[in-house]
Protein backbone atom coordinates (compact mmCIF):
# COMPACT_ATOMS: atom_id res chain seq x y z
CA UNK A 1 0.00 0.00 0.00
CA UNK A 2 1.36 3.02 -1.15
CA UNK A 3 -0.10 7.17 -2.14
CA UNK A 4 0.04 6.14 -5.45
CA UNK A 5 -2.65 3.83 -4.62
CA UNK A 6 -5.29 6.69 -3.14
CA UNK A 7 -4.21 8.47 -6.27
CA UNK A 8 -5.20 5.74 -8.40
CA UNK A 9 -8.63 5.29 -6.58
CA UNK A 10 -9.46 8.70 -6.95
CA UNK A 11 -9.12 8.84 -9.95
CA UNK A 12 -11.35 5.80 -10.49
CA UNK A 13 -13.66 7.21 -8.23
CA UNK A 14 -13.20 4.63 -6.46
CA UNK A 15 -13.76 6.23 -2.88
CA UNK A 16 -15.58 5.61 0.21
CA UNK A 17 -16.33 8.47 2.12
CA UNK A 18 -17.17 7.65 6.02
CA UNK A 19 -19.37 9.68 8.23
CA UNK A 20 -16.85 10.75 9.91
CA UNK A 21 -14.73 12.05 7.08
CA UNK A 22 -18.02 13.67 5.68
CA UNK A 23 -18.64 15.83 9.05
CA UNK A 24 -15.05 16.45 10.03
CA UNK A 25 -14.77 18.51 6.20
CA UNK A 26 -17.95 20.26 6.74
CA UNK A 27 -16.75 21.73 10.19
CA UNK A 28 -13.48 23.08 9.05
CA UNK A 29 -14.36 23.53 5.19
CA UNK A 30 -13.30 21.63 2.88
CA UNK A 31 -14.39 20.47 -0.45
CA UNK A 32 -13.71 17.14 -0.92
CA UNK A 33 -11.81 18.24 -4.30
CA UNK A 34 -9.20 19.80 -1.92
CA UNK A 35 -8.80 16.99 -0.10
CA UNK A 36 -8.27 14.90 -3.40
CA UNK A 37 -6.00 17.69 -4.48
CA UNK A 38 -4.02 17.81 -1.47
CA UNK A 39 -3.61 13.71 -2.08
CA UNK A 40 -2.42 14.46 -5.42
CA UNK A 41 0.60 16.26 -4.32
CA UNK A 42 0.90 14.54 -1.09
CA UNK A 43 3.18 12.56 0.82
CA UNK A 44 2.42 9.66 3.50
CA UNK A 45 4.05 11.45 7.12
CA UNK A 46 2.46 8.09 9.26
CA UNK A 47 1.69 4.44 8.75
CA UNK A 48 -1.11 2.62 10.82
CA UNK A 49 0.16 -0.58 9.63
CA UNK A 50 -2.20 -2.66 11.87
CA UNK A 51 -5.34 -1.10 11.22
CA UNK A 52 -8.32 -2.93 10.74
CA UNK A 53 -10.01 -4.08 8.64
CA UNK A 54 -7.76 -2.23 6.34
CA UNK A 55 -4.16 -0.77 7.00
CA UNK A 56 -4.31 3.45 6.96
CA UNK A 57 -2.08 6.03 6.78
CA UNK A 58 -2.21 9.74 7.56
CA UNK A 59 -0.97 12.05 4.63
CA UNK A 60 0.21 16.18 4.24
CA UNK A 61 -0.90 17.69 1.44
CA UNK A 62 -1.90 21.41 0.80
CA UNK A 63 -4.86 22.41 -0.90
CA UNK A 64 -5.15 25.28 -3.94
CA UNK A 65 -3.96 27.71 -1.66
CA UNK A 66 -1.45 25.84 -0.21
CA UNK A 67 -3.08 25.62 3.14
CA UNK A 68 -2.30 22.39 4.78
CA UNK A 69 -4.55 19.52 4.99
CA UNK A 70 -4.04 15.93 6.76
CA UNK A 71 -6.08 12.93 5.75
CA UNK A 72 -6.51 9.51 7.03
CA UNK A 73 -7.02 7.03 4.19
CA UNK A 74 -7.22 3.26 4.13
CA UNK A 75 -6.95 1.46 1.13
CA UNK A 76 -8.75 -2.41 -0.05
CA UNK A 77 -5.91 -3.76 -1.47
CA UNK A 78 -8.29 -6.81 -3.07
CA UNK A 79 -10.75 -4.30 -4.45
CA UNK A 80 -8.66 -1.49 -4.76
CA UNK A 81 -10.97 0.81 -3.04
CA UNK A 82 -9.92 4.24 -1.13
CA UNK A 83 -11.63 4.94 1.94
CA UNK A 84 -11.36 8.30 2.86
CA UNK A 85 -11.37 7.81 7.37
CA UNK A 86 -10.91 11.55 8.74
CA UNK A 87 -9.58 15.10 7.53
CA UNK A 88 -8.83 18.10 9.15
CA UNK A 89 -6.45 21.18 9.12
CA UNK A 90 -3.34 20.35 11.23
CA UNK A 91 -2.78 22.53 14.39
CA UNK A 92 0.45 24.36 14.15
CA UNK A 93 1.16 24.21 17.84
CA UNK A 94 1.00 20.10 17.41
CA UNK A 95 2.86 19.76 14.47
CA UNK A 96 6.15 21.13 13.36
CA UNK A 97 6.43 21.61 9.45
CA UNK A 98 2.75 19.52 9.18
CA UNK A 99 4.57 16.28 9.37
CA UNK A 100 6.09 15.71 12.68
CA UNK A 101 4.33 15.89 15.69
CA UNK A 102 5.26 17.70 18.56
CA UNK A 103 6.37 16.28 21.47
CA UNK A 104 4.78 17.65 25.03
Amino acid sequence: MNIEDIIVAIRKSQIRITDHADEEAVDVNLTFDEIYYSVMQGEIIEDYPKDKPFPSFLIMGKNFTGEPIHSVWAYNSKSHWAVLITVYRPDPTRWSDWKVRVKK
